[in-house]
């Protein structure tokens, strides 16, 4: 998020309420830094995997250790258990290794860890650790894209629906106001992207908005010629007009359609807090990694742009919200009544050491917890929990949408899943949402319309925070906020 101003300022850690438990955690995750999406094959850079691999580990320390007040009950501090982790990232190489290096950070190699734990001994003596100073081997889901569980987390991949609601936005009188406004600035920036292969002078404009941006701060981090001839200030526009751009392309409450992808992961992210639920404890931390539109979707959808209007700003590399299970209450065994349990949002903006993991309240509440029943009323009020009702709001054609839609069918269907720890659909019937889950929610209303006026002045006229002196344990998260460059990134 561009121009942070009180929302990160407040330490690494989020202050524990003592007494309070927590019970598990999901978290969605984005990827670090990259090559430009501009370019087919676009990948995680060095500092990308460096900078998931530290959010990972930050995870750990708040989560895992045990001397954090914040530790989840029950987990393994330092070896992997299957059935206490579950992870999820689609078949995309960006988002696949995102998770890879997060969960590399949230498990360490068990050797530097706990030598007896890491070493087994045969028979004749000899001791071995696993490969790689006893690398832990924790189990990533890749859903492939003919799967339908490809929709929790990229729910707008294959989905003309979602395509359609975006392509109106340029049709808006605030687009076509900011585009002409912003012509003659954005046509400053042909030098630097007179190479660009499929680039014409016209292309320059609003309408590339986050194209632009993205070529252009991909540059100042790792082209040092780049980076003298753009400014600070063009930068932060560059910027600030991206965010706009994004976040009116995936969020308009009068058009739910938009933010199809942050309605399917909001199903996701209450079936897995579900199963810590039901479980009573067996699931302790779901990490799930994706893409910003996701997450700009789902700060609308959730109204969390009334807690901070920094949330209409997109997020920096490596951005987690995180979903606590919690009790306020000082125990050693999962609570035996879900009236003990509640539910907690939090956000951190980027990697660097010190960025803070911060509760806000979601639903224009002003409590930043939740009672569990009444978070999962209004999640599902907002959710998209099955697959069938997936494929009728996006009217899609894809493959395993013929189970639907007879239509579709060209003589023989997708095997559909039937399960398993494979699924982020485990515990959900005929489709739906599990029996346990759908005991607790209420009647369904329809998302009430939020208004957005303001929101382009507020973008153009917020301060750039002024970052402090960093020292050198903050050069991987500083990169990405101005010591390669004065910005911050997409």
């Amino acid at each position: 998020m561009a121009g942070k101003t009180s929302l990160f300022l407040l330490g690494a850690y989020v202050l524990p309420v003592w007494g309070e438990t927590i019970l598990g955690l999901t978290v969605f995750t984005r990827h670090g830094d990259r090559t430009s999406k501009h370019y087919a094959g676009y990948s995680l850079t060095n500092l990308g995997f460096q900078q998931n691999f530290q959010t990972g580990n930050f995870y750990r320390d708040q989560y895992l250790e045990s001397g954090s007040p914040k530790r989840i009950l029950g987990i393994s501090e330092d070896k992997y258990v299957a059935s206490q982790i579950w992870a999820s990232a689609p078949d995309q190489t960006v988002l696949a290794n995102t998770a890879t290096a997060f969960l590399q950070g949230l498990y360490p190699p068990l050797d530097q860890l706990d030598r007896q734990i890491a070493t087994n001994t045969v028979n004749n003596g000899t001791e071995y650790t696993s490969p790689l100073n006893g690398y832990q081997y924790v189990l990533l889901h890749e859903p492939g894209t003919e799967s339908p569980n490809t929709i929790w987390i990229k729910g707008d991949d294959g989905c003309p629906a979602v395509t359609a609601s975006a392509a109106t936005f340029e049709t808006s009188e605030e687009f076509m106001t900011r585009d002409a406004a912003t012509k003659s600035f954005y046509q400053e920036f042909w030098p630097q992207l007179s190479d660009v292969y499929d680039f014409e002078q016209s292309d320059l404009g609003y309408a590339r908005a986050y194209d632009i941006f993205d070529l252009i701060n991909v540059a100042q981090i790792h082209n040092s010629s780049t980076s003298e001839n753009v400014t600070a200030e063009q930068l932060f526009q560059l910027r600030t007009l991206a965010d706009s751009a994004e976040f009116g392309e995936n969020f308009n409450a009068s058009q739910p359609a938009r933010s199809i992808h942050a309605q399917t992961l909001a199903g996701a992210i209450l079936n897995q807090l579900n199963q810590t639920v039901t479980g009573k404890g067996k699931l302790k931390f779901s990490l799930l990694a994706g893409s910003y539109d996701t997450f700009l979707a789902f700060f609308g959808l959730t109204d969390l742009t009334a807690a901070d209007p920094n949330f209409y700003g997109l997020p920096d590399y490596a951005s987690t919200m995180a979903f606590e299970v919690l009790t306020d209450k000082d125990v050693d065994a999962f609570p035996s009544s879900i009236d003990d349990l509640k539910v907690r949002f939090l956000f951190r903006n980027g990697s660097d050491v010190g960025a803070p993991l911060k509760p806000f309240p979601l639903f224009g509440q002003k409590e930043e917890t939740l009672a569990w029943t009444d978070f999962v009323t209004r999640v599902s009020q907002v959710a998209i929990t099955s697959v069938e009702k997936w494929c009728s709001v996006c009217m899609s054609k894809q493959p395993f949408c013929a189970a639907y839609n007879p239509s579709l069918s060209s003589g023989s269907i997708p095997a559909q899943s039937t399960g398993g720890d494979a699924d982020i659909e485990m515990n959900m019937n005929e489709g739906g949402m599990s029996n346990a889950l759908a005991g607790v929610i209420g009647a369904m209303v329809t998302l009430g319309t939020v208004a957005v006026a303001g929101l382009f002045f507020f973008l153009l006229t917020r301060k750039k925070k002024q970052m402090p002196p960093r020292s050198s344990a903050d050069s991987i998260g500083s990169c990405e906020k101005g010591s390669c460059s004065s910005s911050t990134h997409a």
